[in-house]
């Protein structure tokens, strides 16, 4: 297959376009500036927004995957930052679904990027992809973000999108940020510890897009393990984990003053697991928590 990657330079975007040319598929990524990619995949210039020679690529493709977009927790959210964390995502899904419209032979599948932040942040109850979105920022930017991927359908075009957790493996996202303190026998949950962590191992985030190209699944997938935590009960096993304690809690209203309305992406959370995944047949590889980080910080 050809397969077009927008985002493929990225934390979870680089492991899957290697993954991908190891799977024997040819891979064009999609990328702001002009870059030799490691494996045989082919980068191609685009801006994320208008039309350009980039369009070409995507005529003839046989998918598309669509991961592009500001990162979500680089920056303080002030009134500009929240303006180009929607306007990245809404900006680079538009221009795709624009390319596959004028294509005169149009890709089979587009998987566009969501978060399981669609939902809010809920205390009790499993979530699975039949819950009703939630009206703060992020509730709105996954909302739109989507809406703008399943115009595609339109078109012919089968439409997956990936509300996606909270990715690990130690290269980067959030378990990067909190192995340090743990290794320096300072860690703890954040805040009350009783909020959703809705994880996932980057090795079955990468199998679960593959599976999702090649099977005829459609409409939301929650990218989430089946077992989701709190955030004590992930302290406390990245602390066994590690062998350090996890007692060295962060107090809510510090990260409250320190990160403003961002602190939201770890003092909530959702209780998000992958029932669409899971009812098509997809195998997770890890299950458990404990699994999993073992897999990841045991040398």
């Amino acid at each position: 297959m050809k397969i077009i990657v927008t985002g493929g330079t990225g934390f979870i975007g680089s492991s899957l376009v290697a993954a991908l040319v190891t799977a024997g598929h040819e891979v064009v990524v999609l990328t702001r500036a002009s870059a030799k990619l490691q494996g045989g995949a082919r980068a191609v210039v685009w801006d994320g927004n208008t039309s350009g020679p980039w369009k070409n690529e995507i005529d003839g493709a046989d998918a598309v995957i669509n991961l592009a977009g500001e990162p979500i927790a680089a920056k303080r959210w002030s009134a500009a930052q929240k303006e180009r964390i929607k306007e990245s995502r809404l900006d680079a899904t538009r221009a795709i679904v624009t390319a596959i419209r004028d294509a005169s032979r149009k890709p089979s599948v587009l998987l566009s990027g969501s978060a399981v932040g669609y939902y809010g942040d809920l205390e009790n109850g499993d979530v699975t992809e039949t819950r009703k979105p939630a009206g703060d920022f992020l509730g709105t930017v996954c909302i739109a973000w989507e809406n703008e991927a399943a115009k595609a359908q339109a078109l012919g075009v089968r439409v997956v999108t990936l509300r996606t957790g909270i990715v690990l493996e130690k290269d980067g996202g959030a378990l990067k940020k909190m192995l340090l303190p743990f290794k320096l026998f300072a860690g703890g949950p954040i805040g009350s510890g009783k909020q959703w962590m809705p994880w996932i191992h980057r090795e079955d985030m990468i199998a679960l897009i593959l599976f999702a190209l090649k099977n005829p699944v459609q409409g939301p997938l929650n990218a989430t393990a089946p077992s989701p935590v709190t955030m004590k009960e992930f302290a406390v096993t990245l602390g066994k984990t590690l062998h350090r304690p996890s007692f060295a809690p962060v107090p809510g209203f510090v990260l409250k003053i320190a990160l403003g309305e961002m602190s939201i992406l770890v003092l909530g959370g959702q209780k998000a697991v992958p029932s669409a995944l899971l009812a098509a047949g997809f195998t997770f590889k890890y299950n458990r928590l404990d699994e999993a980080l073992r897999a990841i910080l045991t040398p």
